[in-house]
């Protein structure tokens, strides 16, 4: 039995590599010697990560490969290994009860394709000794710096051309040059099964990518990010940056604004006394303003691409719209009838004041307010009802000014 203590470990990661330090401590940690390495998961009863480990193994280990072995671990939550980035066919193989032979030797090469695409950004002398290396045997022709997606199908060529010159048993059997289940993995990948329900992996998901988004605060607030080159740093935030489509965004946000109007009716059967009571129809609407910047900084295509949305909105809700530059032009004001189809237009091409619109709106009885512009203009007063902003990108990448409320990128 080893007196292995983990938290020495990740003490001394904390010293070294602000970003993988900052994202252990959202991770649960728990001995286990009923696995032989290590491995990460979603427990299935919480819906959390947790990484499991054999102290035994750890004790092993130099420190510069505990590190490694933690930093590897660390990646493949970073990278989604876990949490479903896999390749359609594996996808649907994860949730036969019972796969064939072939079917569950595709998830091992999976398994070995997310560590070559993890270990080479590690370095071979922070890992142990029998881990899975591009340009090391039996990976000697494999370029480092690949994705998992490209080693999984180098790995099934490698199988496939194996195969077609004689291999015995098919993939890893006698006489194949290349065994999978031989190959070189020091962590434990048990954990990668369909055990939690889809559900508890999405809540997974979304929990590590608050997580993985805090690190980065933490790595760019202390200026460092340790071994984590540019390059990987970049894949970071863009897997953390919010990708939506702003359409359902909208229509959300029209259907969150709704308020219920509860009429009294004889012909509707009272839930609780019926034949005592009237019956209640409840009619749910939604009041929406759209004030729409007609300064000369937001384009045509800008201007385009949102009457073309709400063309579609109007299936679903009346809209007050509402043109604006450093004033409202009222006489311009109309209401997009529910149901009805307008061509964009501009109608003004002066400043950016966001603050007349926002007066217009709380003087009146609107349940919702969405803006478009290009955010070139100080920060407006509060509004009384949800506020919601439009933009391109490239604006809402550099906003004016900060704000809680959201702020939703079109595609122009």
């Amino acid at each position: 039995m080893s007196d292995f203590n983990l938290n020495d470990h990740t003490h001394r990661l904390m010293m070294r590599e602000p970003f993988f330090a900052a994202l252990s401590r959202c991770i649960d940690k728990m001995e286990d010697r009923s696995i032989p390495t290590a491995g990460v998961r979603v427990n299935p009863d919480t819906g959390y990560f947790e990484l499991k480990y054999n102290p035994d193994f750890f004790s092993s280990l130099t420190d510069e490969q505990c590190a490694g072995v933690l930093i590897h671990e660390f990646y493949h939550l970073v990278f989604e290994h876990v949490t479903g980035r896999l390749p359609d066919e594996l996808a649907s193989v994860m949730k036969i009860p019972n796969p064939t032979r072939e079917q569950a030797q595709l998830f091992k090469l999976w398994n070995i394709a997310a560590d070559l695409s993890i270990n080479c950004l590690i370095g071979k002398d922070s890992l142990p000794d029998n881990c899975c290396y591009p340009g090391v045997a039996p990976f000697e022709e494999f370029d480092s710096g690949q994705t998992a997606e490209w080693y999984f199908e180098s790995l099934k060529k490698k199988i496939e051309e194996q195969d077609s010159e004689g291999g015995e048993g098919g993939p890893g059997g006698e006489g194949g040059e290349f065994d999978p289940d031989a190959a070189g993995q020091f962590d434990s990948h048990e954990g990668w099964s369909d055990e939690e329900s889809d559900a508890i992996r999405e809540i997974a998901r979304e929990r590590l990518k608050e997580s993985v988004k805090k690190a980065a605060q933490d790595a760019a607030q202390a200026s460092s990010w340790g071994s984590v080159s540019n390059s990987i740093r970049k894949e970071i935030l863009d897997r953390i940056t919010a990708k939506v489509d702003w359409r359902k965004v909208l229509r959300y946000f029209v259907k969150t604004s709704q308020r219920s109007e509860r009429t009294s009716t004889p012909r509707k059967l009272n839930k609780y006394y019926p034949y005592i009571h009237s019956g209640k129809r409840v009619r749910r609407t939604a009041s929406i303003a759209v004030s729409i910047d007609q300064s000369g900084s937001v384009d045509d295509s800008m201007l385009a691409a949102f009457f073309s949305e709400l063309n579609k909105l109007a299936d679903i809700a009346e809209f007050t719209v509402i043109p604006f530059d450093t004033e409202v032009a009222e006489d311009k004001v109309y209401v997009w009838k529910r149901g009805e189809s307008r061509k964009w237009e501009r109608v003004m091409y002066g400043g950016t004041n966001f603050n007349p619109p926002t007066d217009y709106v709380n003087s009146r009885n609107f349940d919702g307010h969405i803006i478009l512009t290009d955010l070139c203009a100080p920060k407006p007063k509060s509004s009384k009802c949800q506020r919601m902003w439009m933009t391109t990108k490239q604006y809402a990448a550099r906003p004016y000014f900060t704000t809680n409320e959201r702020i939703i990128a079109i595609d122009t």
